[in-house]
């Protein structure tokens, strides 16, 4: 025999056996010691442990693996940057039983969040998969919560984001509340859902960075930043956007698109709204902006922003005292397209202004 076709051979039998081993075996992780055993099998059941401070729970699944939580992880006390946990693998199916993850966060809150000069790691969950993560429970994030930079379709599912408990001050911040900058779903992907979820935090419920053809439907957001596309920074798109049956409650802003006013080269486009409810929003219920870090200062243009929709259902808005319902705030020529806003009602608060766009029809507020 050739010795390179004995070679391949041994090569195929190999692979044949480590194939075999894979899907028959059953990977318990119950310390960081087990892992690098654990992510052998295509099953991967996690128990009750801590996570050592300073330290990363890293999961590199094989392709086509399940992962069990069973018990609820909680996360040493140590200022660094993170993250604290990173799955990552194709076609994963990640079951989260709703076992708690616990972040640990009034050992961080500081009510500066990321803007403090102590550190805090985040994110707290790097998500980097397809397929789908489901029931995952994530406690007192000590900042952002989820980064999600997938590889293929993905979709999350009864996810639940509590920082609650950071809406209150601690010894540490004053009279702010503890927790900022604990955004719920950060995005940098594409072929995204994520739905039936609940975010209780201080900062933005969704915030997408970039990415295209991605669903946000059916969540609930509370106390925090709303639903938000951005911040946008240069050479980024966002494209195919639909936001659908969601609840916010008690937020600073409800639905808002933000992009640097020093972007260039990006773009946001085709996005919908459809059938979401926002109460008790406390300074924008629609805010549009292209200043930020500031919302109605001077805007660039270096970001097309075109075909923001609010139809396909009715999204009504009730603004506290003092809020703006909408405001609009565009670079001379940047927002382009079709704006239909025939489906946006609006009540409560006060009217904002809209300035350099002309495209917006069927809006009345």
């Amino acid at each position: 025999m050739f010795p390179s076709l004995a070679l391949g051979f041994l090569l195929a039998g190999i692979a044949a056996v480590t194939a075999a081993k894979s899907s028959s075996c059953i990977g318990t992780i119950s310390s960081l010691d087990d892992v690098s055993n654990a992510i052998e099998c295509t099953t991967v059941n996690i128990n009750a442990f801590t996570v050592p401070g300073g330290k990363t729970f890293k999961l590199k699944l094989l392709d086509g693996t399940t992962v069990n939580v069973l018990g609820e992880i909680q996360f040493g006390n140590f200022s660094w940057a993170g993250p604290l946990f990173q799955v990552s693998g194709n076609d994963i199916t990640f079951n989260g039983n709703n076992k708690k993850w616990d972040g640990g966060g009034p050992f961080y809150w500081d009510g500066q969040g990321t803007n403090s000069g102590t550190q805090k790691p985040h994110p707290m969950m790097q998500i980097s998969i397809s397929g789908t993560l489901n029931e995952v429970y994530v406690l007192n994030s000590p900042a952002h919560a989820f980064a999600i930079t997938n590889p293929g379709p993905l979709t999350i599912s009864g996810v639940t984001v509590n920082d609650s408990l950071g809406n209150f001050p601690n010894s540490k911040s004053g009279n702010r509340a503890a927790a900022h900058n604990t955004d719920g779903f950060d995005v940098s992907g594409s072929n995204i859902i994520i739905k039936h979820s609940t975010v209780i935090n201080q900062d933005d419920c969704l915030a997408i960075n970039r990415g295209t053809n991605i669903t946000f439907a059916d969540n609930y957001c509370e106390t925090g930043h709303g639903i938000s596309i951005g911040s946008i920074s240069s050479d980024s798109v966002v494209s195919n956007i639909e936001i659908s049956g969601n609840h916010v409650v008690s937020s600073m802003f409800s639905f808002r698109i933000k992009t640097d006013a020093s972007a260039t080269n990006s773009a946001v486009r085709n996005v919908t709204y459809s059938d979401n409810v926002a109460t008790n929003c406390t300074d924008f219920g629609v805010l549009i902006t292209q200043s930020y870090p500031s919302n109605l200062g001077t805007p660039g243009n270096g970001v097309t922003i075109s075909d923001i929709n609010f139809h396909h259902g009715t999204t009504s808005l009730t603004a506290a005292s003092g809020a703006y319902r909408v405001a609009v705030n565009c670079g001379s020529g940047s927002c382009t397209g079709d704006w239909d806003w025939s489906g946006l009602k609006t009540s409560g608060g006060k009217v904002g202004s809209i300035l350099n766009n002309h495209v917006i029809s069927g809006m009345t507020y």
